[in-house]
């Protein structure tokens, strides 16, 4: 089966999601590499791994900040894998970038609805 959306498609709707982002948190994003990968590494969970979030949470930094980027990477095929057509996969990319940005701010996945 071909993927749901193709990778520049992809990528396109990850750029809107992060430009979609409320002004009042997009203000305070600094230093943050968001990138696109087919595949994650190997996973242990035992779930599809959508995306993930590497880096110092706001909540846990100095007042100085840190050299190195935060990275949100977000993944094209288990995204495509988890859902059921088009539609589903765009809601999913948003859905996934809001959710690695709450990582960013420090929210813990308990603390986040999606």
């Amino acid at each position: 089966m071909p993927p749901l959306l193709s990778p520049d498609e992809f990528e396109r709707i990850v750029a809107e999601a992060v430009a979609t982002l409320p002004e009042r948190f997009s203000k305070l994003i600094d230093n943050v590499v968001i990138s696109v990968q087919d595949e994650p590494g190997p996973t242990k969970r035992g779930w599809e791994t959508l995306g993930e979030y590497h880096g110092v949470p706001l909540t846990e930094r100095s007042r100085y900040a840190p050299l190195v980027p935060d990275e949100i990477t977000i993944f094209r095929g288990p995204i495509s894998r988890v859902a059921r057509n088009r539609e589903d996969a765009v809601r999913t990319v948003q859905d996934t970038v809001i959710h690695e940005f709450g990582h960013y701010f420090g929210l813990a996945d308990d603390d986040m609805p999606h």
